[in-house]
C-alpha cells in the first residue's frame, strides 16, 4: 500500500488516470468505488484522509477487487495527493460562483483523456455527505457533473465513480470497447452465392408443387422472398437448415428431393451437394 502516484508508467491513457476520495466516511463506499474502477479498467486509487481505511467493509464490498485497495495510496492532505498531476478534475452536482468551469461528464471525458497523454491526471470525488468544499474545488482546473434528474440529484459516490470510469472506458476505445466473449460464437460461416441460389430454386419448386406457387402467375412473390432472405444474411448452417426443410415437405408430399438437391439423415444435418 501507499505507493508513490507517479510510479505507474502504463501506456495507456487510463493507467494515468488518477481516481481521488476526499475524506471518505464509510470504507464500504471506497471498496465499492474499487469494483467500480476495475470494472472499467482504471486502477490508480487515493484516499485522502478516509475515516476509517483499511478495512474489512471495504475489502467486502470491492468484490474481488482487492488488487485496487491494495494498491491505494493514503494522503493526508489533497496537495499531496495532486503532486505530479497536471489537470484535476473535481466532481461536483453544484454550480459555484467561484471555481473552474462546469462540463458534463461525457464530454468531460475525451477532455480527461486528452490531458492524460500529457501526464497524470486526477478525478477527485468528495465527501458523501457534504461533497467538495470550495477550497478542494479552487483546486481543480475543471468541474465535472452529471446531468442526472435535476429534482433529484443525489447520487452515491460508488455510483458516480462508476458512470465517469464508464464515460473514460468509451471515450477511450471510441465507444467499441473491447468485449470477451466466453460463449462458443453461435454462427456459422455465410453461404456462398451458389448455395443461396440452388436454395431458391428449391424453394420455388416446392411452392410451385405444393400449389402454393403458380408459375403462369408468380406476381412478385419470388423476388419478395429473395428481398426477406437477403436481409437475414443467410449462412451456411441456416441454408443446410432451410433446405432440410424443404426436403421434409417433397418427402411428405411423395416427391421426393429432386437431383441436385440436399441430401442428409435430418433437416438442419444436411450437406449440399
Amino acid at each position: 500500500m501507499n505507493r508513490p502516484p507517479g510510479s505507474h508508467s502504463s501506456g495507456s491513457p487510463l493507467s494515468r488516470i488518477r481516481v481521488v476520495l476526499s475524506h471518505t466516511s464509510h470504507p464500504g463506499n471506497i471498496g465499492a468505488a474499487a469494483r467500480a474502477m476495475k470494472t472499467m479498467g482504471l486502477s490508480r486509487l487515493l484516499l485522502v484522509n478516509p475515516k476509517h481505511f483499511p478495512d474489512p467493509q471495504a475489502v467486502a464490498r470491492a468484490a474481488d477487487a482487492d488488487d485496487i485497495l491494495e494498491q491505494a495510496r493514503v494522503c493526508s492532505s489533497l496537495d499531496e495527493a495532486l503532486v505530479g498531476t497536471v489537470q484535476v478534475y473535481a466532481l461536483s452536482a453544484r454550480q459555484r460562483n467561484l471555481g473552474p468551469p462546469a462540463m458534463p461528464a461525457r464530454e468531460a471525458a475525451s477532455d480527461v483523456l486528452a490531458w492524460a497523454g500529457e501526464g497524470e491526471v486526477a478525478l477527485l470525488f468528495g465527501n458523501e455527505t457534504a461533497g467538495l468544499s470550495n477550497s478542494e474545488v479552487q483546486r481543480c482546473q475543471r468541474t465535472v457533473f452529471i446531468p442526472a434528474n435535476p429534482d433529484y440529484s443525489s447520487l452515491n459516490l460508488a455510483s458516480a465513480v462508476q458512470l465517469l470510469c464508464y464515460e473514460l472506458r468509451l471515450a477511450a476505445f471510441d465507444g467499441r470497447p473491447p468485449v470477451l466473449a466466453r460463449a462458443v460464437p453461435f454462427a456459422s460461416p455465410p453461404a456462398p452465392h451458389e448455395d443461396v441460389e440452388r436454395f431458391y430454386r428449391h424453394l420455388e419448386r416446392v411452392m410451385v408443387s405444393s400449389g402454393f406457387l403458380d408459375p403462369q402467375r408468380p406476381r412478385r412473390l419470388l423476388p419478395k422472398l429473395r428481398r426477406l432472405f437477403g436481409r437475414a444474411e443467410l449462412e451456411r448452417d441456416e441454408i443446410n437448415i432451410l433446405r432440410g426443410l424443404l426436403d421434409a415437405v417433397e418427402r411428405t408430399a411423395g416427391a421426393g428431393p429432386a437431383p441436385g438437391g440436399s441430401v442428409g439423415t435430418s433437416a438442419g444435418s444436411s450437406v449440399l451437394k
